[in-house]
């Protein structure tokens, strides 16, 4: 990796990691996903693509790039470059790391697999909660924001039951039915939830699930493409749409309309063919009217959780499963193994957080990457995630 210098020149000590990088790059406006991936692809270090975007030079980039700065393209690249020079990645990554907010990019041993093989793979997962969390089934529950009391119901009688059968629950936290199913998976002491936010990990939106977005965190996980700080403006919920259908093993409409944010995870889920459900509505409910289309034109009904099992192939009955045989760490390696925070380390920040002589640190850090659960990378130290249980089981 290059020596860790922003646009302005300062040093960085030590050097910067590459998710640090790739996180300074989420902060320029207009950085959606496809325009990172691309940058991204188009260099082979994300401290190259910080150096380019800085020098306002992006004729290396390629093509691709070229092509999704559109029309506006020398602005954009004037707002980025301003953007450089007022951001220090290394203070940026300090508040990341601070907070607590773990950071995974495509290179990372600890990156999502439901990600890997995606048509549209986010370059960075930014995580508040434990990441070990999307091990195991997954189901998503979404449907309309103005939903009717038996919609809310239906909901989170199915997030409750779902959960307390071993089945993780996938909603965008989203007023309505998203909120019901993440309550019913709470009300239980059952699979830990997850859900994808279109704002930063600090910016809790809408503002009335505060308490419902810190149960997720303190239970299961939230993740986010965008980096603290960030407005949940309007077309951050289309993208956060797409990682919640990669992420299903199966989709549940709840109540929807014929058009809105559910249908477009409905369009995601059939771009990766996941299995789609539904929940039948009264005709005559305006709110139930895209459920029951999904009905007329072929999903699969959804009455109640046992529905959804032997959808998953699960039968009327989960036990959380994964392909884990990996030696569990002592008691001192797990303290070590703890302070990672999802975040990649240096030797120096683990002795510092556990208050272990650096010698005692090194070696738990054999151990554990003897055992699988770290990996190194330059100086740097990452947890590696959990390995994927098969999608599905017999």
């Amino acid at each position: 990796m290059t020596t860790g210098a922003s646009p302005g020149g300062a040093e960085t000590e030590p050097e910067l990691p590459a998710e640090a990088w790739v996180t300074a790059l989420t902060t320029l406006d207009g950085m959606g996903p496809a325009r990172l991936a691309a940058l991204l692809a188009a260099f082979d270090d994300p401290a190259d693509a910080w150096a380019a975007v800085g020098s306002g030079d992006l004729s290396v980039a390629g093509p691709a790039v070229a092509e999704l700065l559109g029309p506006k393209r020398e602005g954009t690249i004037e707002a980025w470059m301003r953007g450089a020079r007022h951001l220090d990645p290394a203070e940026c990554w300090r508040r990341h790391v601070e907070a607590g907010v773990g950071a995974i990019i495509r290179a990372s041993p600890s990156y999502p697999q439901a990600f890997v093989d995606d048509p549209e793979p986010p370059s960075i997962v930014f995580t508040a909660g434990d990441p070990d969390s999307l091990v195991g089934p997954r189901v998503a529950i979404v449907g309309t924001r103005d939903c009717t009391r038996y919609g809310h119901d239906v909901a989170r009688r199915l997030g409750a039951e779902l959960s307390s059968a071993g089945v993780s629950v996938v909603s965008g936290l989203a007023l309505g039915i998203d909120g019901a199913a993440h309550a019913g998976a709470l009300d239980v002491d059952g699979a830990p939830p997850i859900a994808v936010v279109g704002s930063g990990l600090d910016v809790v939106y809408p503002r009335r699930h505060g308490a419902l977005w810190d149960q997720v965190v303190q239970r299961g996980v939230v993740l986010s493409e965008h980096p603290l700080g960030s407005a949940p403006v309007a077309w951050h919920f289309p993208a956060r749409n797409r990682l919640i259908a990669a992420l299903a093993d199966v989709v549940v409409v709840v109540e929807s309309q014929e058009r809105g944010g559910s249908m477009h995870t409905v369009d995601e889920a059939q771009r990766r063919d996941v299995d789609l459900m539904a929940v039948p509505g009264p005709v005559t409910s305006p709110v139930s009217s895209g459920t029951n289309q999904l009905l007329a034109d072929g999903a699969a009904v959804a009455r109640d959780a046992t529905d959804v099992l032997v959808k998953l192939g699960l039968g009327s009955g989960a036990r959380r499963s994964t392909t884990e045989r990996r030696r569990a760490p002592s008691p001192v390696d797990q303290q070590v193994l703890d302070a990672f925070d999802w975040q990649p380390a240096v030797i120096d920040h683990l002795a510092l957080r556990t208050g272990f002589e650096i010698d005692d640190v090194a070696l738990a850090l054999d151990r554990l990457e003897r055992d699988g659960w770290i990996e190194r990378r330059g100086g740097w130290f990452e947890r590696c995630a959990k390995p994927e249980r098969a999608r599905r089981e017999p």
